[in-house]
């Protein structure tokens, strides 16, 4: 909760998070969102490795499945229980303009970036908070709604990297080539990365989500 040797004060909040102020004004705010298990400081080292200089703003998961932190709950393993991923989701958003305020942040330049149960919520966002993201790199996201059909809200101008893995067992890979088919009919700009592995985050997707947010 500090960059360097200077303390950063945080917002008076029950949701604990990290933020590190940006070091380079010209580059993004990325919004890290840790998978099940994970907390705050989890993805801290993927938002820098992503975009050396950027600003920082790391919540952990409110929900606790078996003692692990979470952002929604689940029915069983693949089964999401959906009216709480909506509710779930507008917490989430709710926290993220408040920090932004906080925080003096600019909203124009937040990214999101979500490996797996994170990814699922981000997704979420970008699905049901249209215009809380100016973009979002995904990491081994499925459909957050499961079989519902998402409203058909207006996503132009909104950008996503999605990365996939085909030997992925626990986020099957049509999941995620539903999630990238529902952001692309609703106007984003997805630029879907697979590749031959399984449920985690492989260099060459590493490599490739750092070119896409460089090049946005």
């Amino acid at each position: 909760m500090s960059n360097g040797d200077r303390p950063v004060p945080l917002m008076d909040t029950d949701s604990p998070y990290v933020f590190r102020p940006a070091t380079d004004p010209d580059a993004p705010v990325l919004l890290l969102l840790h998978g099940t298990g994970a907390d705050e400081h989890d993805l801290l080292g993927l938002g820098s490795a992503l975009s050396e200089g950027a600003a920082l703003l790391s919540p952990r998961g409110r929900v606790r499945e078996f003692g692990a932190n979470r952002w929604f709950r689940r029915l069983r393993e693949g089964v999401f229980d959906v009216e709480d991923v909506i509710a779930r989701t507008h917490e989430l958003a709710d926290f993220v303009t408040a920090a932004a305020e906080f925080h003096d942040l600019d909203t124009g330049r937040l990214v999101a970036v979500g490996f797996s149960n994170g990814a699922n919520i981000a997704a979420a966002a970008l699905l049901l908070r249209p215009g809380l993201l100016h973009g979002a790199a995904l990491f081994a996201a499925a459909a957050p709604l499961q079989d519902r059909t998402p409203d058909p809200v207006d996503l132009a101008g909104t950008q996503v990297f999605l990365s996939a893995g085909r030997a992925d067992t626990i986020t099957p890979f049509d999941q995620a080539h539903l999630l990238a088919t529902q952001l692309t009919d609703r106007g984003a700009d997805v630029r879907f990365a697979e590749h031959p592995g399984g449920h985690g985050l492989p260099s060459s997707a590493l490599h490739a989500a750092r070119e896409w947010l460089d090049g946005r």
